[in-house]
């Protein structure tokens, strides 16, 4: 595992002032190319929903259903990835067009967008990897680090993991939700109705439309349509799970203290965004499957540019890494994919103090 870099301050203010120009510069040629991309994608990711759920309930036989659940799978795939989870950002907040504000979007999944606004806009970007502060950080189960406490819970990481990968979708729903805190009696009863409310009614529409509505609309053949759509949210949960942890809990990932970030600069910021993110390479269609978060370090540098964009700077981010001696976390997604599940299994096992004072 690499080991962070620490830079003078001299040096982070220079880091900091060259990030801030390649922002600048990127952000300068924002336009019709970009809004062109998102209408285009947002019109594909439309199209192959209502092939997929077409095939599967007006199709017969088993190539059919198998072409609509891959149909349907690789609409809410691009629909979360490139569309939904950009939109909200803010990328495209300055086409104007209403469909595509970020503070009113809503996505296909179960959870609450004005819920993911706050846990992840907030929450995740802000306080990126430091411990006790980024709640997307193991998500509540799973220990990643040995700055987090060892419990036997640890040991059963494995399933914890597939659980978490086959139900993602319910993952991200519940997060904004503090239920660990609710049930260690720091919240009220009432604050957590609150809570709850908009996560149920987006549960239950989504629950409605993909189990109730399409099958009773193909009603000849429900159990297929059902299916179907069950085993397409299950695809599209375990490839959003993949890529996600892909970008943040490699063994080269680094966290942080809190102390370690008390009174950051924004070189620091942006060093700590670099050091605790992960890349994945690949080619076009791969990284819009992904909603360009196989380039998650410039997405975590920049998270309101368009996507898209982030693999035309990504040389450009690479090279002033180089410059200041920052390791550019990159590689296949097998390789990284690879490194998760070494570390997830290596922080299921107590903690030697040898490993304690090194830290992560």
């Amino acid at each position: 595992m690499n080991c962070k870099t620490r830079l003078d301050p001299a040096s982070l203010d220079a880091l900091a002032h060259d990030l801030d120009q390649l922002r600048l510069a990127i952000n300068s040629q924002v336009g019709e190319r970009d809004a062109r991309h998102i209408c285009r994608v947002r019109g594909t990711a439309q199209a192959a929903a209502i092939s997929g759920r077409g095939l599967l309930m007006f199709g017969f036989g088993p190539v059919s259903w198998v072409l609509g659940v891959l149909s349907l799978a690789t609409a809410k795939i691009v629909e979360n990835m490139e569309v939904g989870h950009n939109v909200m950002h803010g990328q495209y907040d300055w086409m104007n067009d209403p469909t595509l504000n970020s503070q009113s979007y809503e996505w296909d999944i179960v959870c609450d967008g004005d819920h993911w606004r706050h846990s992840h806009n907030v929450q995740h970007h802000d306080h990126t990897n430091i411990v006790g502060k980024d709640h997307d950080y193991g998500y509540g189960m799973l220990r990643l680090t040995e700055s987090q406490r060892w419990s036997p819970w640890n040991l059963l990481q494995p399933l914890w993991y597939l659980l978490l990968a086959i139900n993602f979708q319910w993952g991200v729903a519940i997060h904004d939700i503090k239920i660990g805190r609710y049930l260690k009696r720091r919240m009220g009863k009432e604050e957590f109705r609150q809570r709850m409310r908009p996560f149920l009614r987006k549960a239950g529409r989504q629950l409605f439309k993909d189990y109730v509505l399409f099958p009773a609309l193909a009603f000849w053949q429900w159990p297929r349509v059902l299916l179907g759509n069950l085993l397409a949210n299950l695809i599209r949960n375990l490839w959003t799970n993949a890529i996600i942890f892909c970008g943040h809990f490699t063994t080269d990932a680094h966290t942080y203290s809190r102390e370690e970030v008390r009174n950051e600069s924004r070189g620091q910021w942006y060093l700590r965004q670099i050091q605790g993110s992960s890349n994945l390479e690949g080619g076009r269609w791969f990284h819009l499957l992904s909603g360009h978060l196989s380039h998650q370090i410039e997405h975590h540098l920049f998270p309101d540019l368009p996507a898209p964009r982030y693999a035309e700077i990504a040389p450009q981010v690479r090279e002033i890494c180089a410059r200041y001696g920052i390791h550019y976390n990159t590689g296949s997604f097998w390789k990284q994919y690879w490194g998760v599940l070494l570390r997830m299994a290596r922080h299921s096992l107590p903690t030697r103090p040898r490993l304690a004072a090194q830290g992560s």
